[in-house]
């Protein structure tokens, strides 16, 4: 059955066929691997090539052969054995495309830092102390852009790899939330954005990792901020229920093309903006795997040109599937 899904000919249509004709194999007019076992009587084992399938698509795969001999010794036939790694090959594909884009993105903030402290270094003497804080503050901002690069790849991989570990502890999301707030408030002032925060009731104390909670909410006020152009506001919104307390970013930016929400937690997806805002697509991917880590959901709503809703739910105490996941 697996062999009719990958081929999409039936058994009934393959039986009594030559296998060339069938799987139009890319070293078939090359060096069977079939013919050259049967005459070598040697094994070879994980050849990767392709076959083609019935719709005429090309599939990698990865491929066994060995010969197949009596209980004599004697040559009977042969055995090709192959399974499907379009899934590998893909993942090979979007590794080589992170870190392109990684290198890429982390060029642009690297030659800023440089090239600031270079005349910096030329100018010790005669620089006017403006243009000297000037372009002190241009290199911070550019190492802050780098630090939040290197912290979401180093993130993701700690993700992919299963070595993400949550650090529970009674957190305070007022106390997380009121730091972020004053934090973020000259940055905003700076941009032109009005920062609100929104809590009209205490939040009790939850247990969670709060680092990474700080990573989630950084996050999303780092893609709200992006987004919102020119003057706006991005509001910090808090709220309660009786298992879980909620916490909503919304932001009056340019909205999530509705061909796009689908994928905006997927690692690597950048959107339609993507060459404006720069990244390379993980802060998001980071955010939903730290949140569901910590036995919550993340939630987007969005419409192009009137912003979006960022909301994060986290519950008050932790299952005991979670305290067992954080063990682990």
């Amino acid at each position: 059955p697996w062999a009719e899904k990958l081929t999409g000919y039936s058994a009934k249509e393959a039986v009594g066929r030559y296998c060339g004709e069938i799987l139009q194999g890319g070293m078939c007019h090359v060096d069977c691997p079939l013919k050259t076992v049967i005459e070598r009587q040697d094994p070879t084992v994980h050849i990767e090539t392709t076959i083609q399938n019935k719709k005429g698509e090309t599939i990698p795969v990865r491929m066994s052969t060995a010969a197949l001999l009596d209980e004599e010794d004697s040559l009977i036939g042969g055995l090709e054995a192959f399974e499907d790694i379009s899934e590998l090959k893909a993942l090979e594909r979007e590794k080589a495309n992170l870190m392109s884009m990684f290198a890429h993105d982390m060029k642009s903030p690297l030659i800023a830092i440089q090239g600031f402290a270079l005349r910096l270094l030329a100018h010790t003497t005669d620089m006017a102390e403006e243009r000297r804080e000037k372009y002190l503050e241009i290199i911070k901002r550019e190492a802050g852009k780098l630090d939040h690069l290197i912290n979401d790849f180093l993130e993701f991989s700690r993700l992919q790899t299963g070595k993400l570990s949550l650090n529970l502890g009674a957190t305070s999301l007022d106390k997380e939330l009121l730091e972020l707030f004053e934090a973020y408030h000259p940055r905003a002032s700076q941009s032109g954005i009005e920062l609100k925060l929104e809590n009209s009731e205490e939040l009790p104390l939850i247990e969670a990792d709060a680092a990474r909670l700080r990573r989630v909410l950084t996050n999303l006020l780092d893609n709200a901020f992006k987004f919102t152009v020119g003057e706006g506001t991005v509001t910090i919104l808090t709220e309660q229920t009786d298992h879980d307390v909620i916490i909503k970013i919304i932001d009056e930016g340019r909205g999530i093309d509705a061909e796009d929400l689908h994928a905006v937690f997927e690692p690597f997806h950048r959107g339609r903006y993507a060459e404006e805002t720069g990244g390379i697509g993980l802060g998001l991917a980071v955010v939903k795997a730290i949140v569901e880590a910590h036995g919550g959901r993340v939630l987007l709503e969005s419409e192009l040109g009137k912003g979006s809703v960022f909301t994060v739910i986290l519950p008050k105490t932790a299952t005991e599937d979670r305290q067992e996941k954080t063990k682990l």
